[in-house]
């Protein structure tokens, strides 16, 4: 993996990051976005543990 790839893997991750944090201290979060957003986040961990 290239450092521009895991650059953008690492930028998605940390909006993905906030995107969560965010959800999550709403009135009414919505918990099957929470999970979604979860689940993608995981997915880019697990490619940068990967190759990283």
């Amino acid at each position: 993996m290239t450092n521009s790839h895991s650059a953008v893997l690492m930028a998605k991750h940390a909006r993905l990051d906030a995107q969560i944090r965010d959800e999550e201290h709403r009135a009414a979060p919505d918990s099957m976005l929470v999970a979604m957003l979860k689940k993608q986040k995981l997915r880019i961990k697990e490619t940068l543990a990967q190759f990283g």
